[in-house]
């Protein structure tokens, strides 16, 4: 490894890092960039062995396709689940646990879709089987489990096995 990349293990993450601290402090002053720098050379040196393994995106573009779909998602069950809850009275929502039969094994796009289920309303990642095969998901309202899954292998599961594996 070079000397660059032991300074910085992970540029995008330290770019990352950097901008958000910026943004969070709402300034550009010498002191503030200098924290900055620190924080985003810092973190990804000390956080270097908790990352299993490199992450190789394969298509950029489905990466974008991936996040405009999680963002519409996140807005569409907003307002669903806003409309569950004030017809409480008149119609209950559907509780359920489902499971979720997993074909993606990457470490990194198994993070991405816990991020997912956890941003989305009215989905909660349970539990993950041991040998990573299946996971329970609670859904806040599901009327056909066999479409629900379908549906979530093929918006999220699918999109990820593309960018990760």
């Amino acid at each position: 490894m070079t000397f660059f990349g032991r300074l910085v293990p992970a540029p995008l993450t330290s770019v990352a890092l950097l901008a958000l601290w910026l943004a969070l402090a709402r300034t550009v002053s010498a002191g503030q960039v200098v924290l900055g720098l620190l924080l985003a050379l810092g973190v990804p040196i000390l956080t270097s062995n908790l990352r299993p393994t490199t992450v190789r995106v394969r298509r950029p573009l489905v990466v974008v396709r991936f996040i405009l779909t999680v963002g519409r998602d996140v807005l569409h069950s907003n307002f669903e689940v806003a409309w569950d809850v004030v017809t409480w009275r008149w119609r209950r929502p559907r509780s359920s646990f489902v499971v979720v039969p997993l074909e993606l094994r990457d470490p990194h796009g198994l993070a991405a879709l816990s991020i997912v289920t956890a941003v989305v309303p009215g989905t909660v990642w349970s539990e993950l089987a041991l040998d990573r095969s299946a996971l329970l998901l609670h859904v806040w309202n599901v009327s056909e489990e066999h479409a629900f899954v379908a549906r979530f292998k093929a918006r999220y599961e699918r999109p990820l096995m593309e960018i990760f594996e």
